[in-house]
């Protein structure tokens, strides 16, 4: 369940999500350490609204997004800047 202001990620509006400076959450609900980072990803998104555009997708409902960028494992953190991924990680920090 994502916070207030942390968006759901799906393939319908990924390229509208991601045309900013935005940080999607790669989770699933089996996953402990994305259990672990949701809350501290909805903190974020509280935090920096109107600044970066935070998401969660949910690998499960939407394989087809987690392939197109290649996720392996959850949790994955994809950081992106007008459309680019710019950075990622993976794993519980």
């Amino acid at each position: 369940m994502a916070g207030p202001d942390t968006k759901e990620v799906s393939g319908a509006n990924l390229e509208e999500f991601k045309s900013g400076v935005s940080m999607v959450d790669f989770t699933a609900t089996w996953c402990g350490p994305c259990q672990v980072l949701g809350p501290i990803v909805d903190k974020l998104a509280t935090e920096f609204a109107g600044k970066v555009s935070v998401g969660k997708c949910d690998i499960d409902k939407n394989p087809d997004v987690a392939g197109a960028f290649g996720i392996m494992g959850v949790p994955t953190l994809v950081f992106f800047k007008n459309g680019e991924v710019v950075d990622q990680h993976v794993g519980l920090l």
